[in-house]
């Protein structure tokens, strides 16, 4: 809902800060708060708060705050929020859905309240529980808070790090934000590249896991996590874990009896994920999980809500959805809003789409997001619902039916095992089962050769050389699923790999146009309930993914969604794409911004996109990740010395 900024130095020695430092930081964050903003200093002076900052303070700490009003739209909602005594103060950025129980147990135990906002809420919890308050949280949220009593200050991410945190090091103190180019914002933050997290982009496209970015000098609070800052000696933070995806079976029930569980927990985290005092609505794609949000919010809005949907619709008949859109769209009895993007407004948008992201992406598909963001916000929508989560969490993707295969047969459930490999074999878009099935059920000695053996294995567009000689080579590879198998899968993808690259994405492009984006699956009561089932209960004996969520959607979504056995994704045309673009693409290419990104070959980059375009080598999503850098390199002026 907003965007937080701040810096806290020795109380020693406090720094003379300008007002160009932190209108910087402010401006950066305007399109994550347009509604109002603020700023509060601590320093030798005392207190100084308002709206717009002096022309110079002198500050052992700086909160700053822009705000987009979703809860509680008037002046008592203004940030940065303190108690009446000065002992403890917050900026925030997220939504506390249960905002309004918490606020009549926190009045039961004789906390008294000045405003209807979550904020506020938040801050009673922090001064009622401490650290105990971040379980209680039902929400997304990152926030900055001062506990003077304490002598610290606390940075905290949500459990599934929906809302983002970044911190760097600035004039001997520690400097946060909400987006990493409002860090670089300020004169002095380094912009040399993070070897290390080069390569894992550019190899396998993986960004955003732990705490390190593709810049060398700034990190992110990881999700689940709080960072006790000392204000005597902020560049020594304390960072503790509050939250950790455990997996744990629970008794064995029936599916029908799992299934209504979660549909009562799925229909209660949109109950409360519709608490807003703006108008709200849902991404639809057409596929069971934006389905299932749009078709909750019927039913528990009931007819008098004003249902807005936003579907991107894309021009390849092989990859759109636009029946489905209109099948869901004509049962919720939604307004819904077709959404159509192109590769040449991918190229006239793209230096601007990086600018929002702050770090390298995956695929053109973020473009076709960021459309339909646009979109909404242009039709007055201020907060969205999405279904990001639900593939991680209920084995959407292809690999998790041969994770699932390769658990049964090492403990030599053959029979299962070789019915679940024909039946997921026959699923469109599975061709490719019965061999990743037979990798992952090898035994650990091979797979461990096998790895080193890919490790070797000579990317030609990459300059081994230059990466070598900064001690990221070979690339790290993914982990593979161990001995928890389906689930062990489900929490990986959830917790390191897929899930934290596509929550970024979504906080960027929802955000880039002043919405929040709410993501009602990722609540840690839902994703526990999911993961503590037997795994044929979220992947089916027949290969069918998130078998039980479609029993406990039966009855609230039609059924010709339901019984949808193919997997399209948010998904651009992107091979089509890129060659409609080739004159670009090949400008991109022999740049100079292109030469002076040194990790890439670029006689070997133009080889195989020349091999592409001219029918001889087959699209893989190397060819965007090659581009993506060298804008990314360009925008942001990033150092590969």
């Amino acid at each position: 809902m907003c965007g937080i900024a701040g810096a806290v130095f020795p109380e020693s020695k406090p720094e003379r800060i300008d007002r160009g430092a932190l209108r910087a930081l402010l401006e950066r964050l305007a399109h994550r708060g347009p509604d109002d903003k603020g700023f509060l200093v601590h320093g030798p002076r005392g207190v100084e708060e308002g709206r717009d900052p002096p022309d110079s303070v002198v500050a052992s700490l700086v909160l700053l705050h822009r705000r987009l009003s979703i809860i509680d739209l008037s002046e008592r909602g203004h940030q940065p929020m303190r108690t009446r005594d000065g002992a403890c103060a917050v900026v925030y950025n997220g939504e506390i859905y249960n905002h309004v129980e918490l606020r009549k147990e926190l009045e039961g135990r004789g906390r008294r309240f000045e405003s209807a906002s979550d904020t506020e809420v938040l801050l009673q919890a922090w001064l009622e529980w401490g650290e105990d308050a971040l379980p209680r949280l039902v929400g997304m949220f990152a926030f900055a808070l001062l506990d003077r009593s304490a002598r610290r200050l606390v940075l905290a991410r949500d459990p599934f790090g929906i809302k983002p945190l970044y911190t760097t090091e600035w004039r001997g103190g520690l400097t946060f934000a909400s987006e990493i180019p409002a860090l670089l914002a300020l004169e002095g933050v380094s912009r040399r590249v993070n070897p290390a997290r080069l390569v894992d982009y550019l190899s396998s496209g993986l960004t955003d896991q732990g705490d390190e970015t593709l810049f060398a000098a700034i990190r992110q609070v990881p999700a689940g996590h709080l960072v006790s800052v000392s204000l005597d000696a902020p560049l020594d933070p304390v960072v503790r874990r509050f939250f950790a995806l455990e997996i744990r079976e629970a008794p064995r029930v029936s599916r029908a009896e799992a299934a209504s569980r979660i549909r009562e927990r799925f229909l209660e985290n949109v109950r409360l994920h519709m608490r807003s005092d703006v108008p709200l609505g849902a991404a639809l794609s057409g596929g069971i999980d934006s389905s299932s949000i749009v078709m909750a919010m019927r039913r528990v809005g009931g007819a008098d809500v004003d249902l807005h949907a936003f579907s991107y619709i894309a021009s390849d008949p092989a990859v759109s959805e636009e029946r489905w859109v209109d099948v869901v769209g004509d049962a919720a009895k939604a307004r819904v809003h077709k959404v159509h993007a192109g590769p040449e407004e991918l190229a006239r948008d793209l230096d601007s789409l990086i600018r929002v992201q702050g770090e390298p992406f995956g695929s053109t598909s973020m473009y076709a997001q960021h459309a339909v963001f646009r979109r909404a916000r242009e039709a007055g929508i201020k907060v969205m619902l999405d279904g990001q989560g639900a593939d991680e969490l209920l084995a959407g993707y292809t690999p998790s039916a041969a994770v699932r295969v390769a658990s049964l047969a090492r403990r030599l459930r053959l029979v299962a095992a070789v019915r679940l490999l024909r039946e997921a074999s026959r699923l469109p878009g599975r061709a490719g089962t019965v061999g990743d099935a037979f990798r992952r059920a090898l035994p650990p000695w091979v797979k461990r050769a096998a790895r080193a053996l890919r490790r070797r294995r000579k990317d030609r567009a990459l300059d081994e050389h230059w990466f070598r000689e900064r001690g990221a080579w070979p690339p790290r590879l993914v982990a593979s699923v161990g001995k928890d198998g389906l689930r062990g899968h489900l929490r990986e993808l959830i917790s390191e790999t897929s899930l934290p690259m596509l929550l970024r994405y979504e906080d960027r492009n929802s955000m880039a146009h002043s919405i929040e984006s709410r993501v009602p699956f990722l609540t840690p009561s839902l994703v526990s309930s999911v993961l503590e089932l037997p795994e044929d209960y979220i992947l089916g004996a027949d290969g069918t993914s998130k078998a039980v969520f479609r029993d406990a959607m039966r009855g609230i979504v039609p059924d010709a969604i339901l019984d949808r056995r193919d997997k399209i994704g948010f998904a651009t045309p992107e091979a089509s794409w890129l060659s409609a673009l080739r004159p670009w693409v090949e400008a991109v290419l022999s740049s100079d911004a292109a030469r002076r990104v040194r990790a890439l070959d670029l006689a070997a980059v133009r080889r195989e996109w020349n091999a592409l375009a001219l029918g001889e080598a087959r699209f893989d999503f190397r060819f965007w990740r090659w581009i993506n850098v060298v804008r990314w390199a360009e925008v942001f002026d990033v150092s590969f010395d």
